[in-house]
């Protein structure tokens, strides 16, 4: 019996889906693993929040990576909705924002399944998504709770080491940065960044005027987190 009950019809999992996705995401990986071009997306969601926010954050930290990593990742992201079966074409999904965020039950459904089947969501608070964001991923999986992690995990040991986690961005309320994670049947499946602002680290220089030196470890989390996802998931 199945034991979400917003989950019916054609949104059940059934064994044939979950081997055509898993095969659809080893591809994926395959073609980084080969250095062909992939492509990463950002999440288009309801509720009223700037999902849109950042415009120059992943495409700055694209190129950081295949410069600097010599990755061959496509220069401009995709934008994806959280129901549209076109998620399952990325093996990275990138949401960020301020405000509100509302998943509907077949929202949920479709994000929870392509999280199962291989997929991996960074979350991106980039100030006041946390009180939202936090009751909507509930929808997806209610069985599981957002765990900071360790300092020794591997996302924070790719390429470059913070023997710290997470850097600081922005100050807000001045708390310390945190990566929390959502962890299904033992893989990390969504990485939360709280109170960090990696999105704006990422952004062009002049719209923040940050020092160089803090866009940087921005940059260099970012692509952690994209190896991670690519070389690990």
């Amino acid at each position: 019996m199945n034991n979400f009950p917003y989950y019916g019809g054609r949104y059940q999992d059934s064994l044939l889906k979950k081997l055509i996705l898993f095969t659809l995401f080893s591809f994926a990986l395959s073609l980084w693993a080969q250095n062909y071009s992939i492509t990463v997306a950002k999440l288009k969601y309801r509720g009223g929040g700037d999902w849109y926010a950042n415009k120059t954050a992943l495409p700055n930290l694209i190129e950081f990576c295949n410069r600097s990593l010599n990755t061959n990742i496509n220069p401009e992201e995709d934008v994806v909705e959280v129901a549209s079966s076109d998620i399952f074409l990325y093996p990275y999904v990138y949401m960020t924002g301020h405000g509100n965020v509302v998943f509907s039950s077949m929202e949920a459904a479709n994000l929870r399944n392509y999280l199962i089947a291989g997929g991996f969501l960074h979350i991106d608070d980039n100030y006041g998504l946390d009180q939202f964001i936090k009751l909507e991923m509930k929808k997806v999986f209610p069985e599981l709770e957002f765990v900071e992690l360790p300092i020794d995990h591997p996302i924070y040991h790719q390429k470059f080491d913070f023997n710290e986690g997470l850097p600081k961005v922005h100050e807000h309320n001045g708390k310390q940065p945190q990566g929390f994670g959502l962890i299904y049947q033992g893989r990390l499946i969504c990485y939360y960044s709280y109170e960090s602002d990696l999105g704006n680290g990422w952004e062009d220089q002049i719209i923040y005027n940050d020092p160089e030196a803090i866009r940087q470890q921005a940059l260099k989390m970012g692509a952690n987190i994209l190896t991670y996802c690519f070389t690990t998931n």
